[in-house]
């Protein structure tokens, strides 16, 4: 990789391309190819009009999260908390290996902003041999859950239930790697994330549906109790896959999009040096967030069952975030291609600001009504859960203080990886997390004896020192790219 002349007094970092200046380069469906010279406010209006269509498609995607966890919830305690450290297992190693799949949104997103539209369909291809390769060793983790859990010192019967859910739920990697992982980082990219907006409601409504007939026996489905949740998943994922696939491949307007190139050897190399930085920030945040819940979970099942509540309660509102990260992805890596640093460095900005201005809210509705959003899981009138609703209540202020953070350096991530950008980004954060973070929340949790609310203080000081890093390291990195 190297260091490619733009233009003058502009200089394109590592892992870009150089702008082809093709003057027969159409305009990126009136989004990603815009005017080099922007306002704020047009760089937002853009951003979000990128985002929303992403936001719905991911807050529809955890809604299929919050149905299996409320309806879990009314199975009991046990049954919550085995499902939820199941899932929380399956969104943990499923994120880390799509960040792997990240390398597709950048290197389509530079290419097209170069209007070099060739090198599109190649990404695709290479997108989709990783994704196949990358389901089988989600298999085979979910497929030993249960040593595994067990080996982190977890109780045997949350052990047993957890691999029973497991053993269902693993034959839905192949449609999680493929639906959320390559199509949410290729569809994006090539102007066509709406669609996932609308695969994202279908496939709620029907996660809702099949989850309660195969629950509790609904509507001729087999009544299979806590693993009718996981069947669910399953049907729902592979279901949303195929029909994304066959969408795409089956639209003329997007057969050159997915024409066969076969990707040269140094595609593939640049992907993998783009791609595997992220899946080890991803494996690094994503793991400090599993390993809380370990943490929690050595503490019982209603401390466990809060921590739990709360994630999936912050979670939602990350959603926001997550999708303006996605778009300052695609739209910080246009205008590096298109040769517009200053531009990129504009865009990069003006989406952090908004993912922290989405999460400030988010963190005023958590501290108002934090009874109210734990009740919707658990039933607050009943005595045997009264323990997990108020420590719940209890880390969700804790999860309002570092909300805005959150947002940041999410976005923040998001707008590196435009600019190619992904191995110093790695390296703080996996010094924020684990160096700072998961210590910090092993001493509160153990020797200072603060139980579950130790546990989240060290990750609420995580996220705030990788925000500022992040943020940071973007400011200077496209300031000076822009300018040097």
């Amino acid at each position: 990789m190297h260091d490619a002349v733009a233009g003058p007094r502009t200089r394109l970092i590592p892992g870009t391309l150089p702008h082809a200046h093709n003057p027969k380069a159409s305009p990126l469906d009136g989004l990603l190819l815009t005017p080099h010279r922007q306002t704020r406010l047009r760089h937002a209006a853009e951003t979000l009009r990128l985002a929303g269509p992403l936001a719905v498609a991911q807050l529809a995607q955890m809604a299929m999260g919050l149905t299996d966890t409320v309806m879990l919830g009314a199975l009991g305690g046990d049954a919550l908390a085995a499902g939820g450290l199941g899932m929380m297992l399956f969104i943990t190693v499923t994120i880390l290996l799509q960040g792997m799949l990240t390398s597709v949104s950048v290197v389509v997103a530079q290419a097209r902003g170069a209007g070099d539209q060739g090198a599109v369909a190649p990404a695709y291809w290479a997108g989709l041999g990783m994704t196949a390769l990358l389901t089988v060793p989600a298999f085979l983790v979910f497929s030993l859950s249960g040593p595994l859990l067990a080996a982190a010192g977890q109780p045997a019967e949350l052990v047993r239930d957890t691999a029973a859910y497991m053993d269902v739920l693993r034959w839905a990697a192949p449609g999680a790697m493929v639906g959320i992982g390559l199509m949410r980082a290729y569809l994006p990219a090539i102007g066509q994330g709406a669609v996932l907006l609308w695969a994202a409601l279908v496939a709620a409504v029907a996660n809702g549906v099949l989850c309660w007939g195969l629950i509790h026996g609904a509507w001729g489905l087999p009544a299979m109790g806590m693993a009718g949740s996981a069947m669910a998943t399953v049907l729902v994922m592979s279901g949303m896959a195929a029909a994304l696939l066959a969408w795409l491949h089956g639209r003329p307007a997007l057969r050159a999009f997915v024409a066969w190139r076969r990707p040269g050897a140094a595609l593939l190399w640049r992907m993998a040096g783009l791609g595997l930085p992220v899946m080890g920030t991803f494996a690094v945040e994503t793991g400090l967030f599993l390993a809380i819940g370990l943490l929690v979970g050595r503490l019982g099942a209603a401390p466990l069952a809060a921590h739990q509540i709360a994630l999936s309660i912050v979670s939602v509102s990350f959603m926001v975030p997550l999708a303006i990260a996605q778009a300052a992805n695609v739209r910080v890596g246009n205008r590096v291609g298109a040769g517009d640093l200053a531009g990129a460095h504009r865009a990069g900005l003006v989406a952090i600001g908004l993912g922290a201005a989405t999460e400030a809210a988010a963190a005023v509705v958590l501290l108002l009504v934090p009874g109210t959003l734990a009740g919707l899981y658990i039933d607050p009138a009943l005595p045997a859960n009264a323990e997990a609703l108020a420590t719940a209540m209890t880390l969700i202020g804790i999860a309002a203080v570092f909300q805005v953070a959150d947002g940041m350096q999410a976005v923040a991530a998001g707008a590196l990886r435009g600019l190619g950008d992904t191995r110093v980004p790695f390296a703080l954060a996996a010094a924020g997390y684990w160096g700072l973070g998961f210590p910090l929340a092993w001493w509160l949790t153990g020797p200072m004896g603060a139980g579950p609310t130790g546990a989240w203080w060290g990750l609420a000081a995580s996220l705030l020192a990788v925000a500022a890093a992040l943020t940071l390291r973007f400011v200077r990195r496209s300031g000076s790219v822009a300018t040097g």
